[in-house]
């Protein structure tokens, strides 16, 4: 996560994303000239060089301006029967499930049935007290941009090992537990520090404002509508949709990779519990950002960003990041964190030209392993973005 990267070394379980990087994005167009054009080529060849620093598999998506479509894979979706990797496979797609939340949230106040201004105490009276923390305080605005201060239930949570896996994996969590874990704690400064606790409220506030779970809500205003076929909400299933490639942590650096595929999802609920794929994740983000999903006033609220600084991210709006390209300008993404899956996407300003990764078998190498794999996957989509035709 971006506050605690040292917890990488040991193990990524966590659907706290790192979608911005510890890495510069000029690398990215360094040997390439202003008259050069990203090619499908290239972008295989991307996946085979992430495969080639130690990924167990690998797939991705670029769609261009006038709608062509490269996908391609590298590696094994699997590390005993070495069948590869399905370039359209489904994935656990970790925070970019607050997107997904934000939205509702969003449509929800164009439609006035709640404010963006509302306290966390409005909806949920009670619920956020403890150790400082005050809900009569804090407002959805903040949870959705990250600077209510509340602190963040990952960071206790989850295991530290193969064994510690083995015996929680299939653990059921409640989205009230998991807020009462981060109650333990004292609130941080109200500045911007990321943390799945403000999705997981997110969700009980969908909810006690329609009266049916943030699933439920994702389902009916965002999943049919655009017909993404290919996502959905597991709830407390704990396997995925065929075709998919298998997930797998490396509890330490130089360790075994550990199958994680199956586990209970429900320890990230609202904050990063979906499943997708490669095509329906861009279909989300293509629609959103080119206005299909949210009224123009909605989505310039989803755009005013606060500061953050972790490497291309230069801010952080209602379930968006907004980062930098090399060539000018930006572009935005969220990106997503689970156990055995990276998830990297980046969208031009509508949405038009994009590109989304998903990555298996990474997520519990060294931090230098990881910052690595952070650079190389911010210059594919520094690449990609910053064509001539999409820049």
């Amino acid at each position: 996560m971006h506050t605690r990267t040292r917890r990488l070394a040991v193990a990524a379980v966590a659907a706290g994303v790192l979608a911005s990087s510890l890495g510069s994005p000029a690398a990215a167009a360094a040997g390439r000239t202003a008259d050069s054009r990203y090619s499908s080529t290239d972008f295989r060849h991307a996946l085979d060089a992430l495969r080639a620093a130690g990924v167990v598999g690998v797939q991705g998506r670029v769609i261009t301006e006038d709608g062509r479509q490269w996908t391609a894979a590298a590696g094994v979706a699997d590390t005993r029967t070495k069948r590869p990797v399905p370039a359209h496979g489904h994935y656990r797609i970790g925070s970019n499930t607050k997107t997904f939340v934000a939205v509702v949230v969003l449509q929800l106040a164009a439609e006035g049935r709640l404010g963006l201004d509302d306290t966390v105490d409005r909806w949920l009276p009670g619920v956020v007290r403890g150790n400082g923390n005050d809900g009569r305080k804090i407002k959805i605005r903040q949870l959705l941009q990250h600077t209510s201060g509340l602190y963040d239930y990952l960071a206790d949570l989850g295991p530290r090992d193969a064994e510690s896996f083995e015996q929680e994996r299939l653990r059921r969590h409640t989205p009230g537990e998991l807020v009462a874990a981060a109650m333990r704690h004292a609130p941080a400064s109200q500045t911007w520090s990321y943390s799945n606790t403000n999705y997981v409220l997110a969700g009980m506030i969908i909810e006690r404002v329609t009266g049916r779970p943030w699933d439920h809500e994702v389902e009916r205003r965002v999943i049919r509508p655009l017909r993404l076929r290919d996502t959905s909400v597991p709830g407390a299933e704990t396997g995925l949709p065929r075709p998919y490639a298998r997930a797998y942590q490396q509890w330490r650096p130089g360790g075994p990779m550990t199958d994680v595929t199956v586990h209970s999802p429900t320890s990230y609920g609202a904050a990063g519990s979906m499943i997708s794929t490669t095509a329906d994740l861009s279909r989300f983000f293509r629609a959103l950002l080119g206005g299909k999903l949210l009224k123009p006033a909605q989505l310039a609220e989803m755009k005013k960003t606060v500061a953050v600084s972790n490497g291309v991210a230069t801010g952080y709006g209602l379930g968006l990041f907004q980062n930098k390209l090399s060539c000018g300008g930006t572009y935005w993404a969220h990106g997503g964190n689970t156990a055995g899956y990276i998830s990297r996407e980046g969208f031009t300003a509508h949405g038009r030209r994009s590109v989304a990764l998903s990555i298996s078998g990474a997520a519990g190498k060294s931090v230098e392993d990881y910052q690595k794999l952070q650079t190389m996957t911010d210059q594919i989509v520094d690449d990609v973005l910053c064509d001539r035709e999409g820049s």
